[in-house]
C-alpha cells in the first residue's frame, strides 16, 4: 500500500466500499481493523493528525509530562522516610517536551500510520468527508458505501465567557506543546483535565489557580472531591470553587478573571496565562450531518441506541463523537460493536455499566459503577463503606495516606453497585472492582477473597469488610 498520507495515490476500485469509516483516531482505526478481519472492505476517512486525540494531543503527551512533574514531587517529598533526604530540579522544561514529542511520534507510527499496510482491504483517504444523503463526499468523490460509520471524535470545548475570545487562551492540546512554562497559570474547569493539567503545571513550579463553578470532579463522590481539593491546597494551589465567571481582560502583561464568589462578592484572579479545561464537544460540524437526516444529542453528539445506529438507516456512529464515554478505550470497544453491528446485522448492544474510569491526579481518582447519589437516584436503598487510607498497610509502608476507598452496595442483597477510590495507585487498583461489578459480584465476595498483603488494591477488601466490621480493630490481612 502506498503512503497513507498520499491520498492521490490511493485507488477505490469500481466496487463500492463494505463500510466507510468517517475519522481516523481510535476508533476509526479499531472499526477499520474489525472490519478487515470480518473480511469487509472499509475505507478510513481522516482528516488531520492521524491517531486521533489519545496518541497525539491527550492520553500519551497528557500522561508522559505528568509522571515527569511527578518525579520531580518525589524527589522532593523523599524527606517523610527518616534518613533519606534528596532533591530535583527542573532544568529543560523544553527537553522534557521534546522527549514526550518523541514517544507521540514513535507510537503514532507504530500504533495507526504502520498498522495500515497491514490491512490489505483497508484503503486509507485523506480529507475533509460530508455524509450527504446518497453518501460520504470527500475529496471531490462520492462514495457510496454499503454502511458507514462515524468516528470523528471531539475536541476542546470553550465556554462563552465575555472577553475570551480576545485573550490567546491555552486548551489542553496547545498546554502541552508549551516549550516555557509561564510564571502563572490560571485554570478555568475542575474536572479531569484542569485537575491533571494543574497539578503538573504546579509541580514543574507555575503557580496555578483553578477555578470551577461547582467543586473539583463534580462527578465523583463528595468525599473524594473534598479530599482532592485539601491535597492540592497543601500543594500549593489556589482552589477557587463555586464561582460565576463574570469577564476575563487583559491587565497590562497580566490575564484577570472577574467572580462572583458564593457569597455574592466580586473577586479577581491574576496569571501571566490562562488554561481554558471545560470540557469536550462532539466534532460533528462540517459533516452536514442534518441534510443526511443524522440527529444529534443536546450536548452536541450524534444520536445513537443501544446498537450504536443513528437515526439514519446503515450508518452509525462510535466513540467521543456520541458526546458520551469520552475515553479512548471505550471509543475502541464501541468502535467495533459497531463495525460488527453494521456487516453483521444488530446483534450487540453498548454496555457501559463496569465501565472503569481514571483521573492521574496523585494520588489517582479511580471509580467504576454508581456513585451513592446516582444508585439513591434510580430508587435503590444503597449501604456504603469508606475505608481512609490510614487503615491500608500498603499505604502506612509508603508513608502516604493520603485517599480513601468507598464502596457503595445494593442494600439488601450487598451487589456491588459502585467503587471509589483515591490512592496513589488506585488507577490499577479498580480492574478489581471492575471485574466485580461486571460479574454481579457482592462486598461479602470482595471480603472472601485473597488478596496480596501491602497492596493498595487490598484496600477493596477492607473496604467490603467495612460492611460488616470495624476494620480499625482488625489484626493485619485477618478476615
Amino acid at each position: 500500500m502506498s503512503d497513507c498520507c498520499a491520498p492521490s495515490a490511493v485507488a477505490i476500485g469500481d466496487k463500492a466500499p463494505d463500510v466507510a469509516i468517517v475519522g481516523a483516531g481510535s476508533a476509526g482505526f479499531a472499526a477499520a481493523i474489525r472490519a478487515a478481519e470480518l473480511g469487509a472492505h472499509a475505507v478510513l476517512i481522516g482528516h488531520g493528525a492521524i491517531g486521533g486525540t489519545c496518541v497525539n494531543i491527550g492520553c500519551v503527551p497528557s500522561k508522559a509530562l505528568i509522571r515527569a512533574a511527578e518525579a520531580l514531587h518525589q524527589a522532593r517529598v523523599a524527606s517523610r522516610f527518616a534518613g533519606i533526604h534528596a532533591w530535583a530540579d527542573l532544568v529543560d522544561w523544553n527537553a522534557t517536551v521534546a522527549q514526550k514529542d518523541e514517544l507521540v511520534d514513535a507510537l503514532q507510527h507504530a500504533k495507526y500510520r504502520d498498522l495500515l499496510p497491514e490491512y490489505e482491504n483497508v484503503t486509507y483517504l485523506e480529507g475533509q468527508a460530508r455524509v450527504l444523503p446518497e453518501g460520504i463526499a470527500v475529496n471531490g468523490t462520492v462514495l457510496t458505501p454499503r454502511k458507514t460509520i462515524i468516528t470523528t471524535g471531539a475536541s476542546p470545548a470553550i465556554p462563552s465567557i465575555p472577553g475570551l475570545d480576545a485573550i490567546p487562551y491555552l486548551t489542553s492540546t496547545t498546554a502541552l506543546e508549551l516549550t516555557e512554562l509561564p510564571a502563572s497559570l490560571m485554570v478555568i474547569g475542575g474536572g479531569v483535565i484542569g485537575c491533571e493539567l494543574g497539578q503538573m503545571f504546579a509541580r514543574a513550579g507555575v503557580k496555578v489557580t483553578i477555578v470551577c463553578r461547582t467543586r473539583l470532579l463534580p462527578q465523583a463522590e463528595p468525599e473524594i472531591s473534598a479530599a482532592l481539593e485539601g491535597y492540592l491546597r497543601d500543594e500549593g494551589l489556589d482552589i477557587r470553587c463555586g464561582a460565576r465567571y463574570r469577564a476575563i481582560r487583559f491587565d497590562g502583561d497580566n490575564i484577570v478573571l472577574d467572580l462572583d464568589g458564593l457569597d455574592e462578592s466580586l473577586q479577581t484572579v491574576t496569571a501571566k496565562r490562562v488554561l481554558v479545561a471545560t470540557g469536550r464537544q462532539p466534532n460533528t460540524s462540517g459533516l452536514d450531518l442534518e441534510s443526511a437526516g443524522i440527529a444529534l444529542t443536546p450536548n452536541g453528539g450524534i444520536k445513537v441506541d443501544d446498537h450504536l445506529r443513528t437515526t439514519r438507516v446503515g450508518t452509525y456512529a462510535a466513540g467521543d463523537v456520541t458526546g458520551r464515554d469520552m475515553f479512548v478505550y471505550m471509543a475502541a470497544y464501541s468502535a467495533k460493536i459497531a463495525a460488527e453491528n453494521a456487516l453483521l446485522g444488530d446483534s450487540r448492544r453498548y454496555d457501559a455499566s463496569s465501565m472503569p474510569e481514571v483521573v492521574f491526579t496523585d494520588p489517582h481518582v479511580a471509580t467504576v459503577g454508581l456513585t451513592e447519589s446516582q444508585a439513591r437516584e434510580r430508587g435503590v436503598e444503597v449501604q456504603t463503606a469508606i475505608v481512609p487510607l490510614d487503615q491500608v498497610p500498603r499505604a502506612l509502608a509508603a508513608r502516604d495516606t493520603r485517599g480513601l476507598i468507598k464502596l457503595v452496595a445494593e442494600r439488601t442483597s450487598l451487589r456491588l453497585l459502585g467503587a471509589h477510590m483515591l490512592a496513589p495507585e488506585a488507577g490499577d487498583s479498580i480492574q478489581t472492582a471492575v471485574l466485580a461489578i461486571k460479574h454481579g459480584l457482592t462486598v461479602n465476595d470482595l471480603a472472601e477473597t485473597l488478596f496480596p498483603y501491602l497492596t493498595t488494591v487490598e484496600g477493596l477488601k477492607l473496604a467490603a469488610l467495612g460492611f460488616s466490621k470495624d476494620v480499625s480493630k482488625l489484626s493485619c490481612c485477618a478476615s
